[in-house]
């Protein structure tokens, strides 16, 4: 009897655990607001000495870091589990997968292997269907070598064809000669592993206890990262350096205010890593769907994405800004901006009328702050309808674009995509012409325009991969430039957006619109906040080129500006995808004013950087909120040396423009624009190196400094190139500012003191009036004397700082054209000045001088000698100068009429 009782008790247990453990599972994984699985403790009577509730076969013996996740869909429990053929354990700690791959996995084999003239083909198969639906039992992998440092590989179904990303991309025929890189293809079960040859490290390896899986709507492949230094993969709110203790990142286009762990407005499936060494590469997957990114502490990282193909480039590198090059090398260079795009410029929502924007530009004049450009948010629009204006609140805005124009200034107004679809027949003209010429994204049966939800009420969406669509937006944008002549488009609101789920009329429950998964997104519908996956582009289903919207409107955007002014196009665009760069720039959205967002500004920047796209900054002082004055004075000091600089905020806040602030605080707003205006010769020479190579503009210090592990997480600092580092306060009331000193020959910006880098960490005084800056040994920045417009800047003398490093060597360059003109570049209209010193003398070498008007030289100064001079000559001739107390030469150029497009030389005596 006693027996029996211990059988039903024991039953009732393990009932009452499995009902348990069920919904604590259902519970805590991924919720739909949430991208990261969450995973507890659950207690279990009936525990093996190792925890194991699975049925205890080897293949199941994996370390909790090694474990690789078997139910990437919802609502796992140990039955469904290993109904799948995997394992199940409770975990040690949150993140770790329950369910998780065993060691024996059956996956792809290798069924044949053929050399081609770029490399090698294999063809897959697979026997057995794994646990998703439609699995695609036959594949093909084409490997090419590309380039000594990249590699090309594609897994896709070569039987029937699936979408591929039609972005441009080098088409290469012939295999490199020599590599950086060795391939290993293992034949049952598939792998492929690609190994840095000088180190014999493999930098992606798909060797590991988790399968490789290609169903129709499921797409899973693991890889082994070389360490946890892990940089990329955006457009994601976080600290440079990525967490990989069990981290998942979600891709899906999304109107999203920046917030941790969800996804953003962008899509860039593109990371870069460090090895033991410091070596970097990078790994790159073209693709577009729906996906997500898991990061663990094996360490290794998996890619699940629900269409399209594996389109993988693996960059070798050596270096952080080779492995950048190679990158942007496959995406396209960023496009070179007009140069007074990267003065000042100033917005809000909330101008209301054009009294109140003429007053906000008086008195930004009156207290000649420098200001290039002035912007209009929706609602200078009448009734938020796209391409038109409020004759009645903004009855000036023609007469404010002039006045603006006439002082050498700019202006930029907003552009959403969605079209309103309810004004009446033939009073609107976007609407009317894009009906009659099919250029709105359909819906699922083709019926007609899908119909959303913005600012305007219900919308109709521009279908970019139509070419039709292309001319449209042109004639639209030219239309409305005969009104308002505006110089830029901000192109917000283009993921695209939806107030509502999908359309008016809601979405199907086809596989497209309802997939057997869907990654970790915010909203987790596919349809949340945008269009339903299922309506059709011209080219193929909403449900593949959902992240590519904002990337085609950017394109169009660019061309109808360059046709209509005839001049280089300003595009700041919100969603973004690898190439944008080539077309536009990046705002990093609706921030709030906050000190977290001040800090987190600097890995926006440093990781679109990353991406391609250097034009790239936040609303400073931020959008959402109130400021505060010493927030926003914190900022506009950091916002100055951001690549795009845009003081910008919501309706209903208070103004924020750097006049409205006391007097203090508009001197060191003030002081930090004049520093930035006073760079920009420089700062323009970085955005051609970007055009012309692919650099980067701003870079981490880990990029200039590899070997120095200690720099791998730094954020809260950054560097122009290789040559300036900022060290901004981040934090509300701090008068000083930890920063890390790099082992190098460093020089406070701000009075040439000479500062020794030991690689450690210091603390620097740093009062509300002052940014610490410091410049690098060896480093010559081209400059010029500030002005309240750069059309007006442009024509002061230019003068050099010239930064010696402890061998007494310096190099510099300087980029000049006339800043407006399309494809300066391309024609070779442009002077490009080299600088060189050493051995006490500073000289010039014009590489080319193709674009003729004035350069002259007004002032060199050097930082980084030991003693006063006795005597300074320029192109042999005398020249003044005097030496300060903090050992600064400063050396008077203007009575010797040095035209920088002619060669000089300077020289000093010690």
């Amino acid at each position: 009897m006693e027996e029996k009782f211990n059988l039903i008790f024991l039953s009732l247990v393990l009932l009452n655990v499995a009902v348990d453990l069920e919904c604590k599972v259902m519970h805590l994984s991924k919720d739909s607001n949430e991208n990261n699985v969450i995973k507890m403790d659950i207690p279990d009577p009936l525990k093996s000495n190792d925890g194991d509730t699975s049925s205890g076969d080897k293949s199941c013996d994996i370390s909790d870091n090694d474990r690789f996740d078997c139910f990437s869909d919802r609502g796992a429990t140990q039955a469904k589990c290993e109904a799948r053929g995997c394992c199940w354990k409770p975990a040690s700690s949150n993140g770790i997968p329950y369910c998780f791959y065993p060691t024996d996995n059956e996956g792809y084999k290798v069924d044949s292997e053929t050399l081609t003239e770029w490399g090698m083909t294999a063809k897959l198969s697979r026997s057995s269907k794994s646990h998703w639906p439609e699995d695609v039992m036959q594949l093909q992998l084409d490997v090419k070598y590309e380039t000594a440092s990249r590699l090309h590989f594609k897994i896709f179904d070569p039987n029937h064809a699936r979408y591929e990303v039609p972005i441009e991309t080098p088409q290469v025929n012939n295999k490199a000669h020599t590599t950086d890189y060795a391939v290993t293809i293992s034949k049952q079960p598939f792998a492929i592993t690609v190994t840095r040859k000088s180190t014999n490290q493999p930098v992606f390896d798909t060797k590991l206890n988790t399968p490789f899986i290609f169903a129709n709507q499921y797409i899973e492949i693991s890889t082994s990262l070389a360490n946890k230094f892990v940089y990329g993969l955006g457009e994601h709110r976080s600290s440079f350096q990525l967490n990989t203790t069990w981290q998942t990142l979600a891709f899906w286009a999304r109107d999203q205010p920046p917030t941790p762990n969800v996804n953003l407005y962008g899509d860039h499936p593109f990371f870069m890593s460090f090895d033991d060494i410091g070596n970097a590469y990078g790994v790159f997957l073209l693709n577009s769907n729906a996906m997500e990114v898991l990061l663990q502490p094996t360490p290794a990282l998996t890619y699940k994405t629900i269409g399209g193909i594996l389109d993988f480039y693996i960059f070798l590198g050596p270096s952080p800004d080779d492995v950048i090059a190679q990158y942007t090398s496959v995406i396209g260079q960023s496009f070179l901006p007009p140069y007074w795009s990267l003065g000042f410029h100033l917005c809000r929502w909330g101008y209301e009328t054009t009294d109140n924007l003429k007053q906000v530009i008086k008195r930004m004049k009156d207290a000649k702050f420098p200001y290039d450009a002035q912007w209009c948010d929706i609602d200078y629009m009448k009734d938020h309808l796209d391409w038109t204006y409020d004759a009645d609140k903004f009855k000036d805005l023609p007469t404010i674009v002039k006045d603006l124009h006439d002082n050498g200034m700019h202006y930029v107004n907003i552009i959403d995509p969605g079209i309103s679809s309810t004004q009446p027949k033939g009073s609107y003209k976007p609407y009317d012409d894009g009906l009659r010429q099919g250029v709105f994204v359909m819906k699922a049966d083709g019926s007609g325009p899908i119909i959303g939800k913005v600012w305007p009420g219900n919308t109709a969406y521009p279908d970019f991969t139509n070419p039709t669509t292309i001319d449209y937006w042109y004639q639209s944008a030219s239309d409305f430039h005969n009104q308002v002549p505006f110089d830029g488009l901000w192109t917000d609101m283009n993921e695209p957006s939806n107030f509502d789920v999908g359309s008016t009329e809601g979405c199907s429950t086809n596989p497209l619109d309802d997939p057997p998964f869907t990654p970790g997104i915010a909203g987790g519908r596919l349809a949340d906040k945008t269009l339903c996956a299922s309506s059709k582009h011209h080219t193929t289903t909403h449900y593949n080129v959902h992240s590519l919207y904002g990337h085609g409107e950017a394109i169009a955007s660019n061309l109808a500006l360059k046709k209509i002014r005839n001049k280089r196009p300003l595009v700041i665009t919100r969603s973004s995808f690898p190439s944008t760069g080539r077309h536009a720039g990046h705002w990093l959205g609706d921030n709030n004013s906050g000190w977290n967002d001040l800090y987190y500004s600097i890995p926006g920047i440093l990781n679109f950087n990353m991406f391609g796209i250097p034009l790239v900054g936040p609303d400073t002082c931020g959008f959402g909120g109130t400021t505060t004055e010493e927030l926003c004075t914190r900022w506009m000091e950091l916002a100055a040396f951001y690549p795009f600089m845009r003081n910008h905020n919501t309706i209903g806040a208070k103004d924020q423009d750097p006049a409205v602030f006391s007097p203090a605080a508009q001197d060191t707003m003030r002081d930090a624009l004049m520093m930035r205006y006073n760079l920009l010769p420089h700062l323009y020479t970085l955005f051609y190196r970007a055009h012309i190579n692919g650099s980067m503009v701003v870079r981490p210090l880990s990029f200039q400094y590899p070997k120095d592990k200690a720099t791998y997480a730094i954020d809260k600092q950054f560097l122009w190139s290789n040559t300036l580092m900022i060290s901004p306060v981040l934090e509300q009331g701090k008068t000083s500012v930890s920063a890390y000193l790099p082992r190098d020959t460093w020089f406070d910006y701000h009075s040439g003191v000479a500062v020794t880098g030991t690689g450690s960490w210091v603390t620097l005084n740093a009062p509300l009036n002052y940014i610490n800056v410091h410049v690098r040994g060896g480093s010559i920045i081209p400059r010029q004397q500030a002005d309240v417009t750069t059309t007006a800047a442009r024509k002061n003398p230019f003068n050099l700082l010239v930064v010696l490093s402890a061998n007494g060597k310096a190099t510099g360059e300087l980029y000049w054209d006339d800043g407006d003109t399309i494809d300066t570049t391309e024609h070779g209209v442009y002077n490009l000045i080299q600088f060189t010193a050493y051995n006490n003398t500073l000289q010039s070498r014009v590489q080319l001088a193709n674009f003729h008007t004035s350069m002259v030289l007004g002032e060199v100064d050097v930082f980084g000698l030991l003693s006063k001079p006795s005597a300074v000559s320029v192109n042999g001739k005398s020249a003044t100068f005097h030496f300060t107390e903090n050992k600064v030469l400063s050396i008077s150029v203007v009575p010797l009429s040095v035209d920088l497009q002619q060669s000089f030389t300077a020289t000093w005596t010690l």
